[in-house]
């Protein structure tokens, strides 16, 4: 497209990193607006792209204001904050204050512009959120506005881009112009991902793995090699807490014994890892029956709860044997709750953690196949994927580069924040910019064969014409 009028404009709002920017400037439009809050990643839009963003999209607050700071444009995207609909958030949805109405932003400007098409990203989450009240209500509100609308949850790793990452995707365009009639999701490939695409053989730890968490890493290797080769290992979260505990999970529950202000209740039962509770008062007891299940309010547990509570006690008696040296050895006890907890996803495979890739997560440390990457996630830079010895490159582990990660968002040749915390959760935010492409492809592909007239709107005389 070099030396080519563009096929159509675009606006990114939200825009992070410039992941739609990406995707959309590779089909040939060209983007006119922008719109990002973070005052690093907004200066480094411009950097990357020759756009300064708008800093709020808050201050767009009037249709007048809209009508004047927007330019006119075919295309709009946006990444709509994902925090308040997100599994691992508050789940507040539109009731979150600070970014849970930024949908409605997004509205807006579609309603005044009047764009031929859009395409909207978020969690995957947001289908299901608050029993499916707000999917209906986001594709209620597009359709009154004109426009026919679709929706899908797609992976980077369906398209040979090893990292596993689900997202909500919507599209839409406008009914007056054909709706969707000639767009098609993108066909899921048949390639076969190996996170290898990503690495950099030449790549130096941007810091290093902390003791502790080798420490950790080392004890559940150390419980892989320990578990007899007939032995399947569980395909459940193993709770290691839960090994020699009794309190009671089923009926009674910690919290609901402990609501008619006593502790006799669980007198004679024991918390993680055996502790005993007798002749404990309610707030040591507290400190020994596990966090998941000691939380106030928690009068009956849920179905999975009870489920993984039951697996995980039924696991160690079939292994008492073998499990108690591991426990007399390394006292997990003695490691923060999300060291005490190992998901395994790589059943079948060797029993060598080196091999594979690992994340630390408040859900445990889980381990995948060095077949796709564990998503990126826009929050500290102990969740960031550590590869292990066997598979670094370096012979020891070590945590993907940002330069690495931005290969997994197909955001390889951008210029990236210099600080690598910055930069880790930038890339966490971001789009993946090849599976936008693939998504627009032919929801553009008029715009680009110009069998759709770009317009060109005065704002000033009110007078729309068409343009070659």
């Amino acid at each position: 497209m070099v030396g080519q009028p563009p096929s159509f404009r675009f606006v990114d709002l939200f825009a992070g990193l410039g992941g739609f920017h990406v995707a959309l400037a590779e089909l040939g439009g060209q983007g006119v607006f922008a719109a990002e809050w973070e005052s690093g990643l907004n200066a480094l839009y411009k950097t990357n792209f020759g756009v300064a963003p708008w800093s709020d999209v808050n201050q767009l607050d009037t249709d007048e204001v809209i009508a004047e700071q927007v330019p006119h444009h075919e295309v709009l995207t946006a990444g709509f904050p994902c925090q308040p609909f997100s599994k691992s958030g508050a789940q507040q949805g539109f009731e979150d204050t600070l970014q849970g109405h930024l949908f409605f932003k997004v509205h807006d400007i579609l309603r005044v512009k009047r764009p031929s098409r859009f395409v909207l990203e978020n969690v995957a989450n947001i289908l299901k959120h608050d029993g499916g009240s707000t999917l209906a209500t986001i594709l209620r509100m597009l359709v009154d506005l004109g426009y026919e609308v679709d929706v899908k949850k797609l992976s980077p790793h369906q398209f040979g881009i090893p990292q596993v990452r689900e997202r909500a995707y919507f599209v839409g365009s406008l009914s007056s112009e054909g709706g969707l009639s000639g767009f098609k999701w993108p066909v899921e490939g048949q390639e076969i991902t190996t996170i290898s695409t990503a690495l950099d053989p030449d790549a130096r730890p941007v810091r290093e793995v902390p003791p502790r968490t080798q420490m950790a890493i080392n004890m559940w290797s150390d419980f892989l090699q320990r578990a007899p080769k007939n032995v399947k290992l569980p395909s459940f979260p193993i709770w290691s807490m839960e090994f020699r505990a009794n309190y009671p999970f089923e009926e009674m529950t910690p919290p609901r014994a402990w609501s008619e202000g006593s502790s006799d209740e669980l007198y004679n039962f024991s918390g993680s890892f055996g502790w005993p509770l007798r002749g404990l008062d309610i707030a040591e007891q507290k400190e020994i029956i596990p966090s998941h299940s000691r939380r106030e309010g928690s009068l009956v547990f849920p179905q999975w709860k009870r489920a993984f509570i039951r697996q995980n006690r039924h696991f160690y008696r079939d292994n008492e044997a073998w499990i108690d040296p591991w426990l007399a050895q390394w006292k997990p006890w003695t490691y923060p709750s999300s060291f005490q907890k190992f998901e395994w996803n790589a059943q079948g495979g060797v029993r060598d953690i080196d091999d594979y890739v690992m994340q630390v997560r408040a859900s445990g440390i889980r381990v995948k196949r060095p077949t796709t990457a564990p998503a990126l996630i826009a929050m500290t830079q102990t969740q960031v994927p550590i590869l292990g010895s066997n598979i670094s490159g370096t012979g020891a582990r070590r945590y993907m580069t940002p330069g690495e990660c931005a290969r997994l968002q197909s955001l390889g040749g951008i210029t990236l924040p210099a600080n690598d915390s910055d930069a880790y959760k930038a890339l966490g935010n971001a789009v993946n910019a090849m599976v936008v492409r693939k998504i627009a492809e032919t929801l553009v592909k008029d715009l680009v064969a110009g069998e759709s007239r770009m317009k060109i709107v005065s704002s000033d005389v009110g007078m729309t014409c068409n343009a070659a």
